[in-house]
C-alpha cells in the first residue's frame, strides 16, 4: 500500500515538474506586432462581404488574440451603397471601428485590399480612426503609403504576401520610398478560402504549400531585421485548423497565426445563422475552386448558384462602379460582392460562402472563447506530445548508444574467455 502511494506521489511530483518547466512552452505565445502585444498570437483572418465586423472583431480581441474588420464592400451593410458607393464604405467601416471599440479592449485591425477603387478613402479612415493593425492584402502597398500619418496615429503595419520575394519587394520598397519598414507580414498559403494569390496550377502544387512558404517568408525578411534591428514576426495563414496546427507553423518559424474558416462558425461572427450552417453542412467534396469575375481563382462552397454560373447562366446584378480595376464586369456572369453580401444576409440561393480548404471539418457553431480556449488546449497537448517524442527519441539513441558498447564489451568478453580457455588448454598440455 505504502509502496504503491509513494509510486502516485512521485508520479504526481514528476508531471508538476514538467508542468512548471514548460508551463510557457504549453501555451500559445504573445506577439508583438509594431508597438502593439496581442496575449495570444492568433489572429482572425479579415473576412468581406459583411463576415467579420465588430461583433466577430471585437470578442476576437476581448479573447487576446487579433480581431479583423473586412473593409472589402463593407458600405453594402448600408442602405445608401448602391447609389454612393464610397461614403457607404467609409461610413460604414468608420462605425464598425467604433462599435468594436466601444464593445470591449483589445487590438482590432482591418483589412483593406489595396486593388479596391477606394483604397486611399479607407485607408485614411482607418488611419483616423486610430485602428490597431492594418492588414494590407491583394496587391502590393508600395505607392501613395502615408507612413508618416499612420506612424503619428500609432498604427501598425502587416502587408498580406504569397512569397517571400514578394515580402521582399514590399520592404525594399519602403526602405528607399520612406524610409522605413512594415512591422510584419501575414503569409497566405493556397488553402485559404476566397481569392488566392496564386496561379490555378499552384494550388496543389506541393511546392506552394504553406509549410514551404513560412520559412521562405522568414528568411527573407532576416536582412531587414538585421539593419533596423526589430523582430517582423511572420503570421502563417491558409489551412490552419487545430492547435496542432499552430503549434506546427511556430516551429517553422511563424509567430503566430491566423485562422479565418474557424471563426465564422462563431455565435459573433457577423454573417446570417444560414451562413454559419452552410459551413457546418459542408462536406470535402463540396469544396471548389471557381474562377471569379475580379480574374482570380477562389475557394468556396459548391451550390446551385455556382453550378448555374457554371453552366452559363447570368445573373442579374447592379454594378455600382468598376470597384477592382481586374473585374470583368461587362462579361461577368454575376457580380462577386453582390453574391457574397446575399450569402452573408444567408441568401445563399443567389449567392455562395467563400471557405477554407478545411470547412469540412467544421461541426458546430461555438462562442468565439470556446474556440479560442479549444484552440490553446490542442496547442498544450501538441507541445507536450511533441516533448515527449523528443525525449523518447533523445533515450533511444542513448539506448541504442548503450547497446553498441554493451555489444562491443560482449564481444571483448567472449574473446577473453576465448583466449582464457585457450590458455588454459595450453597450460592443461605443459609437462607436471
Amino acid at each position: 500500500m505504502n509502496m504503491n502511494m509513494n509510486f502516485m506521489s512521485g508520479w504526481e511530483a514528476k508531471i508538476q515538474e514538467l508542468k512548471e518547466k514548460y508551463a510557457l512552452m504549453c501555451s500559445i505565445p504573445s506577439l508583438n506586432i509594431g508597438t502593439k502585444k496581442a496575449e495570444t498570437a492568433i489572429f482572425q483572418g479579415g473576412m468581406g462581404v459583411g463576415i467579420s465586423l465588430s461583433g466577430l472583431a471585437s470578442a476576437v480581441a476581448k479573447e487576446g488574440g487579433i480581431g479583423v474588420i473586412a473593409a472589402n464592400a463593407i458600405g453594402m451593410i448600408e442602405s445608401d451603397y448602391f447609389s454612393n458607393h464610397i461614403e457607404a464604405n467609409v461610413r460604414a467601416l468608420r462605425s464598425e471601428i467604433s462599435k468594436a471599440r466601444n464593445i470591449g479592449n483589445g487590438i482590432i485591425g482591418v483589412n483593406i485590399m489595396v486593388a479596391v477603387d477606394c483604397f486611399q478613402e479607407l485607408l485614411h479612415a482607418a488611419i483616423e480612426e486610430k485602428v490597431d493593425v492594418l492588414f494590407l492584402g491583394a496587391g502590393l502597398p508600395i505607392k501613395n503609403i502615408p507612413v508618416e500619418k499612420i506612424r503619428a496615429a500609432g498604427v501598425s503595419v502587416v502587408p498580406i504576401v504569397s512569397s517571400g520575394r514578394a515580402a521582399k519587394l514590399i520592404f525594399k520598397s519602403w526602405e528607399k520610398n520612406y524610409n522605413d519598414i512594415p512591422d510584419g507580414v501575414v503569409v497566405e498559403g493556397p488553402k485559404a478560402g476566397g481569392h488566392l494569390g496564386f496561379k490555378y496550377d499552384q494550388i496543389d502544387d506541393p511546392a506552394y504549400a504553406l509549410e514551404k512558404l513560412v520559412p521562405e517568408v522568414v528568411e527573407s525578411l532576416k536582412e531587414f531585421e538585421q539593419r533596423h534591428l526589430r523582430e517582423l514576426p511572420v503570421i502563417a495563414a491558409g489551412g490552419i485548423f487545430t492547435g496542432e496546427d499552430i503549434f506546427k507553423f511556430i516551429k517553422l518559424g511563424a509567430k503566430g497565426v491566423q485562422l479565418g474558416t474557424r471563426f465564422v462558425a462563431t455565435d459573433e461572427c457577423d454573417a446570417d445563422i444560414r451562413f454559419k450552417e452552410a459551413y457546418v453542412n459542408a462536406s470535402e467534396g463540396d469544396v471548389t475552386i471557381i474562377s471569379s469575375p475580379v480574374g482570380l481563382p477562389g475557394r468556396a462552397i459548391n451550390n446551385t448558384f455556382l453550378k448555374e454560373v457554371s453552366d452559363g447562366v447570368k445573373k442579374y446584378f447592379r454594378c455600382p462602379s468598376r470597384c477592382l480595376e481586374s473585374c470583368g464586369a461587362k462579361d461577368a456572369k454575376y457580380c462577386i460582392s453582390e453574391a457574397l453580401d446575399n450569402a452573408r444576409r444567408g441568401d445563399l440561393d443567389n449567392g455562395f460562402a467563400f471557405a477554407g480548404s478545411n470547412v469540412h471539418r467544421v461541426e458546430e457553431i461555438v462562442p468565439v472563447r470556446d474556440l479560442i480556449s479549444t484552440l490553446k488546449n490542442e496547442y498544450t497537448m501538441a507541445v507536450f506530445y511533441d516533448y515527449l517524442k523528443t525525449e523518447y527519441e533523445r533515450m533511444a539513441e542513448k539506448l541504442a548508444s548503450k547497446r553498441e558498447e554493451y555489444e562491443v564489451l560482449m564481444q571483448k568478453f567472449s574473446q577473453l574467455t576465448e583466449d582464457m580457455a585457450l590458455i588454459g588448454k595450453t597450460i592443461s598440455t605443459i609437462p607436471k
